[in-house]
């Protein structure tokens, strides 16, 4: 540089100096008009333009200094930033390059071409060198929030937690980004930092509707209603027509049990986004909620269609099938799960009440015991009991006594206090001709359900049966009967000479008019029976037995008490007399009956556990123990021996 150059170029420096850019451009001009070989006064030319945003011009005698300095990185640096403020992107990132390839000590450049990749939106690259560049300077701050912010941008939100957390607890006075730091902490699920943040962001930049939207999210997830419905309040008024969001406030304000309004929300987001299932799915369980079940249905069906594979919205149309007794339906969509979840319990459980709802008994049974296999279960234990009891009925009903008997010994052998199942069994002995096994099932439905008068009347029509034919007990209230006059021996004074046959006839005559339901005939005769033969204690039994089906107490007692006059030794009056103090609460008096029963027949086992019974509702555990002992010693069905059993071992504890 000759001396009159050299001046030239310190009398530019001075006129920037000194803000005479015109001057200083002039006087640059002139010096290379006299040097045009000298890069240094292109370089400062172009400097200076840049700086006064003559961009053009500053390339042009960039492009000078490359043409004379090809290899001097610093000079595609300075025309990359030009570049990349003029958004010109792909420019700058091949200037940065080459001034890397020329250069690759300088690693602050590094900085500039992430910085460019980042406005490229080319933010794997981005994360790479801006990774890069802070392992050589990790106290960078502007280049680790721009790290940050470009891990949300790629939803990361957990590392530019990670980040941003580091920079705030650094130097929380000269934190700026609160609105990415917020928006990332809901997005990692820490609402409540979340929320702190973003509050903050808000209250600097109030205009900033995602930081709004992200705020609402935070509170509705922490159960904030209130505040999240007026964050929500806030877009809406900003972006009226942002209805990516809608989905949200409609969640929120189905929570809320603003059914109404969260309803049209739901269709007002399905309008813009039909095919969302989230849409129809958590419309329908609106509409399931408030039991708009038909509506429930079309939307979760409409979910279906667009989103085949979510199990969950299969539960949901099966349960709401369920709830309208359309069990087919149901069925259906229970077994859809079931292929893909076979191990669901509730899915399971589920279908089997349908199955059991269907009468469809015997599969509802072995998915009950493949449930209680895996895991116990009060409810489905008791369902299972009910449907081998069912199961036995049916095949009573289709007099298939034999089967029917082996579904009610499995039924006790499962609840071995189930006085409908042993009711079942009787009814099935009986049909098999067991009359000894039919009456201890009788006697054992009696005595765990004494209330039950069905058992109790066909009990007497069972023991009647024995003595008779084919003697079946009216529910029908009969007349007074006149009372029994005895001799001064305590036996029935008769003024003539007793008609078996015709007494006979007029009880097959009774039993007829029974079986007709013409209950007032059938007293009638039976009453015309006894005139004959005042001493018949079964009849005497059987109008007591339909005197306590009736609830009336007090009259069953007065037959019963006439059939013990009459036989004095009649095990089952006594025992039936018995039943009728105990249902009148009257324990001293059913006590006493009782204990007649056994003195008269001491192997008449139910008489022993209707005292333990009694002594166990007085609290008195030594005799409760002492008569389920004998009950055992007697009993000859071994199918409640493990119930007593577990009695006497509650009582000894």
């Amino acid at each position: 540089m000759s001396p009159e150059v050299n001046s030239l170029y310190q009398q530019a420096c001075s006129a920037e100096y000194q803000n005479n850019i015109p001057d200083a451009i002039e006087k640059l001009k002139k010096a290379i008009s006299l040097s045009g070989s000298d890069s240094l006064l292109y370089t400062k030319l172009a400097g200076i333009y840049s700086d006064i945003g003559e961009y053009e011009k500053a390339l042009e005698a960039y492009s000078k200094v490359i043409e004379l300095k090809p290899d001097d990185a610093f000079v595609y640096i300075s025309v990359g930033s030009i570049y990349e403020t003029q958004g010109k992107y792909k420019e700058a990132i091949a200037a940065y390059n080459k001034a890397m390839q020329i250069f690759p000590e300088y690693k602050y450049n590094y900085l500039n071409i992430a910085n460019v990749q980042y406005k490229m939106q080319d933010y794997k690259s981005a994360m790479t060198t801006y990774s890069r560049f802070l392992e050589i300077y990790p106290q960078h701050w502007e280049a680790r929030e721009s790290l940050a912010a470009v891990y949300l941008s790629q939803n990361m939100p957990e590392k530019a937690v990670a980040e941003y957390t580091a920079l705030y607890n650094k130097n929380s006075s000269n934190f700026k980004d609160y609105a990415n730091y917020g928006i990332a902490l809901v997005k990692t699920g820490d609402y409540s930092k979340g929320a702190e943040i973003l509050e903050k962001a808000v209250e600097l930049d109030p205009d900033n509707t995602s930081c709004h939207i992200s705020l609402a999210l935070a509170y509705q997830e922490l159960d904030n209603n209130d505040l999240a419905l007026e964050q929500y309040a806030i877009v809406f008024k900003q972006l009226p027509n942002l209805h990516s969001i809608r989905l949200d406030y409609a969640n929120l304000l189905a929570d809320m049990n603003k059914n109404t309004e969260a309803l049209e929300q739901f269709k007002l987001y399905a309008e813009h986004y039909p095919n969302d299932a989230r849409a129809y799915k958590n419309m329908a369980i609106v509409y399931k909620r408030i039991n708009d079940i038909d509506s429930a249905i079309t939307n979760f069906e409409k979910a279906l269609a667009y989103k085949a594979s979510d199990m969950d919205i299969k539960k949901d149309l099966a349960s709401c099938y369920h709830a309208k007794k359309d069990y087919i339906s149901a069925l259906k969509y229970y077994d859809e799960v079931l292929k893909v979840k076979p191990d669901d319990i509730d899915v399971k459980t589920n279908k089997a009440f349908a199955l059991h709802a269907l009468e469809q008994y015997d599969d509802a049974i072995a998915i009950y015991e493949d449930i209680l296999a895996v895991k116990d279960n009060p409810t489905v234990k008791s369902n299972l009991t009910k449907a081998i009891v069912a199961e036995g009925f049916v095949c009573l009903n289709a007099k298939n006594f034999s089967k029917a008997s082996e579904y009610f010994q499995k039924a006790v052998s499962k609840d071995s206090a189930d006085d409908y199942a042993y009711y079942g069994l009787a009814k099935a002995y009986r049909g098999l001709e067991l009359n000894e096994k039919a009456g201890e099932m009788y006697e054992k439905a009696i005595a765990l359900n004494p209330d039950k008068t069905l058992y109790s009347s066909e009990y007497g029509d069972f023991i009647s049966a024995l003595y008779s034919s084919q003697v079946n007990v009216s529910d029908t209230a009969v007349e007074e009967l006149p009372d029994i006059a005895l001799n001064d021996n305590g036996e029935i004074r008769t003024t003539q000479p007793v008609d078996l046959k015709k007494n006979k006839d007029l009880i097959v005559l009774g039993d007829e008019n029974y079986r007709k339901k013409d209950f007032d005939a059938a007293i009638q005769n039976y009453q015309a029976a006894l005139d004959i033969n005042p001493s018949d204690e079964v009849t005497l039994l059987k109008i007591g037995n339909i005197y306590k089906m009736k609830n009336d107490n007090k009259s069953a007692a007065d037959f019963y008490k006439r059939a013990i006059v009459v036989k004095p030794d009649y095990a089952d009056g006594w025992f039936n007399l018995g039943l009728v103090y105990a249902n009148e609460k009257n324990m001293p008096e059913a006590k006493k009956s009782f204990n007649k029963v056994i003195e008269i027949n001491p192997e008449y086992a139910y008489a022993y556990y209707a005292l333990a019974i009694a002594a166990e509702t007085e609290d008195n555990k030594a005799d409760a123990l002492k008569y389920y002992k004998a009950f055992l010693q007697y009993n000859k069905d071994v199918n409640n021996v493990a119930d007593v059993q577990n009695k006497i071992r509650s009582l000894e504890k």
